[in-house]
């Protein structure tokens, strides 16, 4: 069944504080192979300008997810998950991601369409300190596969 085109606006509350660390930032950095100093070395990030080391501009996207996760549970939506794949990431920057943030999620439903069968489901995170300024927003595409001609 296609999902309501009436839950885009639908917002959902700001998760709890996510403290980025240090070693968080390193193992990302690690993770997707990028060796920029300014992600592992606090003197190196401050010469660039940066209170203390930076993350990948791609870090986001872990606490978004989680975040996304009240619109994939969410049982009044009703997005079967076991069909759904990640199908496009978006980032807009107000600053970058740094050491010692503590930041939130408020995620929101921006866009639901059918498309060749299957369902396209747009969510924003909006990504703010914990003085409420914004950092990032995180736009990503979820789809949810169509069930096959068998009823699977």
């Amino acid at each position: 069944m296609a999902l309501d085109p009436a839950f885009i606006g639908r917002s959902y509350p700001p998760t709890d504080p996510y403290e980025v660390g240090r070693e968080k930032i390193r193992e990302f950095a690690t993770a997707i192979g990028d060796a920029n100093p300014a992600y592992t070395d606090a003197e190196a990030a401050k010469a660039l300008g940066h209170q203390d080391v930076i993350a990948p501009p791609t870090f986001p996207f872990a606490i978004a997810f989680r975040a996304a996760g009240q619109v994939v549970e969410d049982p009044e939506l009703g997005l079967d998950y076991s069909r759904v794949v990640h199908g496009d990431q978006k980032f807009q920057y107000s600053r970058p991601v740094q050491a010692g943030d503590r930041l939130t999620v408020a995620v929101t439903i921006d866009n639901i369409k059918s498309l060749a069968g299957n369902d396209v489901l747009t969510v924003r995170g909006e990504v703010a300190d914990e003085t409420g300024e914004h950092v990032v927003t995180a736009i990503m595409t979820l789809v949810a596969r169509a069930a096959d001609v068998a009823g699977e």
